[in-house]
C-alpha cells in the first residue's frame, strides 16, 4: 500500500480516515455509477475490492448468491452443524495480503494442524497390535519414526525431498506474486514495450539461479508424473501414495499423469503465519475468511450486494467497458469491471460476443475443466474410531483427529485405479478419500460432543456413462460406497452419522459457479497456466475488452493486482487527465513499487 496516496492524488482523492463499517447488503438498492465493479464475491473478488477500495477507489461488488464467500463460504446445512461447504482448509492466502488487509484485526482467527498428515493401513494388526498407520507433522525425528515402520531407506531419504522440495517453491513461490511474462509486448510491441517486457523475465531468471545445476532434476518435478518423482526418492507405497494425494487432489488426473508434479508443488506451496507448507482451519468455517476479507472492504467504503447477479457487462462503441446490467434490470455504470467468476462465464455468458475475437472465444470454450470432486459434508455425533488408531476413552480428539486423514491411499495403484474408474464414466469403485475434521480444533462448529466431518473425494465424472444423471439415487449410492469404505477403517462411523450434504460435480457448478466443479476454474495443466492462464496471450488480467479484468481463480497470478495494471485500471476511469496529473506519477518515487492482493 506504500504507493496508495500517490493513487489517490492521481484520482483527485484522499485516503482519509476509515469509512463507517457496513455489512453485505440483500435487496438494497446500489448507485447508479462507481468507479469498479467487481462482479462476484468470492474470496478473490473481495481481495481485489478491498485493495481498489483502500486506494480510494469506489467499488461495488456484486454477489450472485444470498451469502458472500463464493466456494470459501460458512453454511448450516444442518441445524447446529456449521460446514465449509466446498472450500475446507486454508494455506494458499498470500501473507501480504493477510497483512496490507489486517484480516486479524476483521476476525480472522486460524487453527495450525500439526500433525497434519494421517493415513491409516487397512490390514491385520500383529498379534495385539493394530493395524499400521503413517502420521506426518513439523517434527522430523517423529516423521522419520514413522516412515521407518515401512522402509529405514525412505525415512533417512525423506528430510531431504523435504529440502528438494522445498527450495522448489522458493524458486517458484514468488511467480505466483507478479505479473507473467508479457510475450505480444515482446514479439509485437514498440520498442519501449518490447525493453519494457525484458524485465518480467527477471523474476524466471532469479528462480533458476536458485535451482542452479538441479534445473534438470527439478523440470522433471513440473513436468513428470509423480509417481516417476516419488519412485526416484522411496521405495514404501503409503508413503508414495500420502505424498501422491498433493498432485492429484482436486484434478482430474492420476499419479502416473505427466505434469501431476506441478500440482503437487501448487498444495506445498502455501503457508501460514510464517510456516511453510501449513494448512490450517478457520475459526468459524471458511465462511469467516470471506467475512474478514468484506469487513476489510466495505471499512474502506466498499459497498457489497448480495442477490444481485450480473446480467451483462456492457461495451461502449468504441469497445470500452461502460458499466454492468444486473438480472433486475438495473444498469450500473463503470469505468472498470473485474470479473471474479470463471473466464467461461465472464466471456461466454457476460461479454457480448461481438466484442471478442473469434479465435479467443474458441479457446475459451476449449478450456480443461474437467473435475473429479465429490464433497460430502458430515454431521456426527461422535468421533471416528479408527482401528490403526483408537479413540480417548473419554472421546476427546487425539493428535490424529485434526489431520487431513487419507483412506484408500495406501498405494499409489489404488489412486490410479480409482481415476481409470472415472475416464470409465464412472465413480471410482474404491474413491480415494481425504477427511477432514475441523471442530477437533473449533468446537464452535458443532453442539457438544457432536462434529463436522469434510469429506474432499475423488474421483467422480461430471458426466456418468450409460447415459444416467447425478439424480438423488446416484448421489446417495455413491456417498454410501464412500462410508462403506470409512467403515472399514472405522467402524461405527455409519452408526454416527446425523446427516450429510452431497455436492457431485454438477452440484458444485450450479451453486458455487465452479465449472465443470473445477475448484481452480480450470484445470491446473501446464499448458493453461502462468502466460497461458486462461489462454496464451491473454494471460492473468489482460482481456480483449479495454476495462474488464478477471480477478478470480482462472486467471494469473490468481490473486490479482499489480501496480502497473492499477495505473491501466486508472488510465481507463481518467482518461481525460491533466498533464499536471500526468506528472504527478512520474514525481512520485513509491509508485514504482509493487502492489498484490
Amino acid at each position: 500500500m506504500a504507493a496508495g496516496r500517490g493513487l489517490c492524488r492521481a484520482l483527485g482523492s484522499s485516503p482519509g480516515p476509515a469509512w463507517r463499517h457496513r455489512r453485505p447488503e440483500a435487496g438494497g438498492h446500489p448507485k447508479p455509477e462507481y468507479e469498479a465493479v467487481v462482479i462476484g464475491a468470492g474470496h478473490n473478488g473481495l481481495v481485489a475490492a478491498a485493495y481498489l477500495q483502500r486506494l480510494g477507489v469506489n467499488t461495488v461488488v456484486f454477489e450472485r448468491r444470498h451469502v458472500i464467500g463464493g466456494a470459501a463460504v460458512t453454511e448450516e446445512m444442518i441445524p447446529g452443524f456449521k460446514f465449509s461447504r466446498a472450500s475446507y482448509l486454508l494455506s494458499l492466502l498470500r501473507p501480504q495480503i493477510y497483512t496490507d488487509l489486517e484480516l486479524k484485526k476483521h476476525g480472522l482467527k486460524l487453527h495450525l494442524r500439526n500433525p497434519y498428515s494421517f493415513t491409516p493401513m487397512l490390514e491385520e494388526g500383529a498379534g495385539s497390535m493394530p493395524p499400521r498407520s503413517l502420521l506426518l507433522g513439523t517434527d522430523m525425528m517423529q516423521n522419520k519414526k514413522q516412515i521407518a515402520q515401512f522402509s529405514m531407506k525412505d525415512a533417512q531419504a525423506f528430510p531431504r525431498y523435504e529440502e528438494f522440495m522445498g527450495r522448489l517453491v522458493s524458486a517458484i513461490d514468488p511467480l505466483l506474486d507478479i505479473a507473467p511474462v508479457d510475450l505480444e509486448a515482446f514479439w509485437r510491441g514498440s520498442l519501449l514495450q518490447r525493453l519494457k517486457s525484458l524485465s518480467t523475465l527477471k523474476p524466471l531468471l532469479q528462480a533458476g539461479r536458485i535451482l542452479g545445476a538441479q534445473l534438470p532434476q527439478y523440470y522433471q518435478v513440473l513436468t513428470a508424473p509423480i509417481t516417476k518423482v516419488l519412485d526416484q526418492w522411496f521405495e514404501s507405497e503409503p508413503l508414495k501414495a500420502t505424498l501422491a494425494t498433493d498432485a492429484v487432489i482436486g484434478a482430474m488426473t492420476s499419479p502416473r499423469t505427466p505434469g501431476s508434479g506441478y500440482v503437487l508443488l501448487h498444495h506445498v506451496m502455501g503457508g501460514l503465519e510464517g510456516t511453510q507448507g501449513a494448512w490450517g482451519y478457520v475459526q468459524g468455517g471458511m465462511g469467516a475468511l470471506s467475512e474478514a476479507i468484506a469487513s476489510s472492504a466495505t471499512a474502506h467504503g466498499a459497498s457489497i450486494f448480495t442477490e444481485k447477479p450480473v446480467a451483462k457487462v456492457q461495451v461502449g462503441s468504441e469497445g470500452r467497458v461502460q458499466g454492468v446490467v444486473l438480472q433486475d434490470g438495473l444498469e450500473v455504470r463503470c469505468s472498470v469491471v473485474l470479473s471474479s467468476a470463471s473466464p467461461q462465464v465472464t466471456f461466454l455468458k457476460l461479454t457480448p460476443q461481438e466484442w471478442l475475437p473469434e479465435g479467443f472465444v474458441e479457446r475459451i470454450t476449449q478450456l480443461d475443466t474437467q473435475s473429479p470432486v465429490t464433497k460430502i459434508n458430515v454431521a456426527v455425533d461422535r468421533l471416528p474410531n479408527f482401528l490403526a488408531a483408537p479413540n480417548a476413552p473419554q472421546g476427546q480428539p487425539l493428535p490424529h483427529h485434526q489431520c487431513s486423514i487419507h483412506l484408500n491411499c495406501e498405494d499409489t495403484l489404488l489412486l490410479h485405479q480409482a481415476f481409470e474408474d472415472a475416464m470409465s464414466g464412472l465413480p471410482s469403485h474404491r474413491p480415494m478419500i481425504e477427511l477432514c475434521i475441523p471442530s477437533s480444533l473449533d468446537p464452535t462448529l458443532a453442539p457438544p460432543g457432536c462434529h463436522v466431518i469434510s469429506l474432499f473425494t475423488q474421483y467422480t465424472p461430471y458426466t456418468l456413462a450409460g447415459g444416467k444423471t447425478w439424480d438423488e439415487q446416484e448421489r446417495n449410492a455413491y456417498a454410501d460406497k464412500v462410508f462403506d469404505c470409512i467403515e472399514a477403517y472405522a467402524p461405527g462411523f455409519k452408526g454416527s452419522v446425523v446427516g450429510r450434504d452431497i455436492l457431485t460435480p454438477p452440484d458444485l457448478e450450479t451453486i458455487f459457479g465452479l465449472p465443470g466443479g473445477n475448484i481452480f476454474h480450470c484445470a491446473m495443466s501446464l499448458d493453461q497456466l502462468y502466460f497461458a492462464r486462461p489462454v496464451p496471450l491473454h494471460s492473468g488480467y489482460c482481456c480483449p475488452i479495454q476495462g474488464l479484468y478477471l480477478c478470480g481463480s482462472g486467471a494469473h497470478p490468481e490473486l490479482w493486482f499489480q501496480e502497473e495494471v492499477s495505473w491501466e485500471l486508472l488510465d481507463a476511469m481518467r482518461p481525460t487527465w491533466s498533464s499536471g496529473t500526468s506528472r504527478a506519477r512520474d514525481a512520485e518515487p513509491s509508485l514504482t513499487q509493487e502492489t498484490h492482493p
